[in-house]
């Protein structure tokens, strides 16, 4: 696991230390802004940043993929530290880490290869808009009643100034060199300007300080017996699935940008392990992050070093940098998740509207906006039950049959498709016992019988030709369903040299 010197590190590790350097720069608004969003101390989503960063960073799956405190998690959080405080947090992120050890350890991860790609479109493409509308809280200020209301005049152009030179320099440095990542220099041209020119603009002191010392290891003072359990098991499962699936998901999107491969047991692993060692450690917990992750590969971080960098250098900023980080202006960091938002977003699939099936398409969308609208473990697991409910519709359609008689005057029916749950109704539609001749012939050679009701079905078409008074041969099944068959196992001709294999799920 801890493959950190071996032939696959990287030669040039100033490349990595500058990548991690800037994730941890935009790590820290963000931890901040989470913290607030599940209603505990700044410093709590600080240091889970850091510890899940760093754990993650070691022994998870997945070089350049960027973990920490991320706003998913927190949404389900605040609930539980409102009515229960942040002790029983602490206990809930150590059990939501247990149990992704667990789906690890059962291999699990294997799964995120049932994620339709339309899913993963909408994913993608959802998270982009989240992100963006995140970035929209930064735009708010305080006014006189006490309440919250959106900049106007010239503080509101000060910062879209700012955002756009950020954008600017992101967009045209590259062309230019390579040798230092744009975003850290957007950073640091927008942060001299602001301070060179006295210019009045929100920093990200103005969020909170972020001052603190060294995370302290810290049991959970919550009672330790069944009621404790079962106040944090539900909230535990949610978080560890919302983990696991935000984590997955972000590994194959790292896959598809480098065209590389990570290990999805060793994700689920060391986020597991990253959540069980925060919670004893005053962490809020936390996964994957998109945004981030997009940042450090953009950057140009490709292994575990650039994870390790972003929470050794976030560490630092909390116990010896905070007054400098303080400093930094907000709109530079927005002008950052911008241009993610804008390379997150797949602008592909637009083009692809009147090119793919209307289904995908529409599964696509779902997806998007129930991230938007819920949050994304809800909208992937509602986007691959839609996907999977349209391929079996699909499949139950294509399922079709060819009569002819033969010369012995018998009526020959080729079957063609898959004979599962969803097209039972249309097989059992093909056939008319009643007007059939005297010896009746189904071929399956060229279809599949794929579960239990599959050979119900079989079973009760055979009954209905029994019934009628007809003669049936039943050709060219496996042997599995042979065994299966119950009424119509006697009506079945063997043929050992033609008789196709294959498992029938049962």
């Amino acid at each position: 696991m801890f493959d950190l010197i071996s032939k696959n590190s990287p030669s040039n590790l100033r490349v990595e230390a500058l990548s991690g350097l800037t994730v941890a720069l935009a790590l820290v608004p963000e931890a901040v802004a989470f913290a607030f969003v599940a209603g505990v101390n700044p410093l709590v989503g600080l240091y889970a940043a850091f510890m899940v960063g760093l754990i993650t960073a070691v022994i998870g799956g997945r070089g350049g993929m960027i973990s920490g405190a991320t706003g998913a998690l927190a949404v389900v959080m605040v609930a539980l530290v409102a009515q229960h405080g942040v002790e029983y947090l602490f206990a809930t992120v150590v059990l939501m880490g247990l149990i992704q050890i667990l789906a690890g350890v059962f291999k699990l991860g294997r799964f995120i290869r049932m994620v339709p790609h339309p899913v993963f479109l909408g994913f993608v493409n959802g998270l982009a808009i989240v992100i963006f509308l995140a970035q929209l809280e930064h735009f708010k200020v305080k006014t006189p009643d006490g309440g919250t209301g959106w900049m106007s005049g010239m503080d509101l152009g000060l910062m879209l100034g700012l955002i756009a030179l950020t954008m600017a320099i992101m967009h045209f440095l590259p062309r230019l060199t390579r040798a230092v990542p744009s975003a850290l220099a957007a950073i640091v041209v927008v942060t001299l300007l602001v301070m060179g020119l006295n210019l009045e603009t929100r920093s990200v002191g103005d969020l909170a300080s972020i001052a603190g010392g060294l995370p302290a290891f810290h049991l959970p003072m919550v009672p330790i017996n069944l009621e404790t359990l079962w106040i944090i098991l539900p909230y535990s499962l949610v978080l560890a699935g919302i983990g696991l699936i935000e984590s997955l998901l972000t590994m194959s999107l790292i896959d598809e940008l480098t065209e590389t491969r990570g290990n999805g047991n060793r994700v689920c692993v060391g986020q597991g392990v990253a959540n069980t060692v925060t919670g004893f450690f005053g962490g809020m917990g936390g996964c994957a992050m998109v945004g981030q992750s997009m940042i450090n590969v953009e950057s140009g971080g490709r292994s575990h070093w650039s994870g390790i960098f972003a929470a050794l250098f976030l560490l630092a900023f909390i116990v010896v940098a905070s007054p400098l980080i303080e400093m930094i202006p907000l709109a530079a960091l927005v002008g950052i998740m911008f241009m993610v938002v804008i390379g997150t977003f797949e602008w592909g699939s637009l083009r692809l509207f009147c090119r793919v099936p209307r289904p995908d398409i529409f599964v696509g969308i779902l997806v998007a906006v129930v991230t938007v609208l819920t949050d994304l473990a809800i909208a992937v697991i509602t986007g691959v039950i839609v996907s999977a409910l349209v391929f079996a519709w699909q499949q139950a359609k294509r399922i079709e049959v060819k009569a002819t008689l033969n010369e012995q005057g018998s009526k020959v029916y080729s079957l063609q498709g898959t004979l599962f749950f969803a097209s039972v109704k249309n097989f059992q539609e093909l056939f008319d016992p009643l007007n059939d001749p005297e010896d009746v012939i189904i071929d399956f050679q060229q279809a599949r019988v794929v579960d239990h009701s599959g050979i119900a079905a079989i079973d009760a078409l055979a009954e209905r030709y029994i019934k009628a008074g007809k003669q049936l041969h039943l050709r060219h099944l496996s042997a599995d369903c042979r065994e299966l068959l119950e009424k119509a196992g006697d009506l079945v001709e063997v043929n050992i040299l033609e008789d196709p294999h294959y498992r029938v799920a049962d």
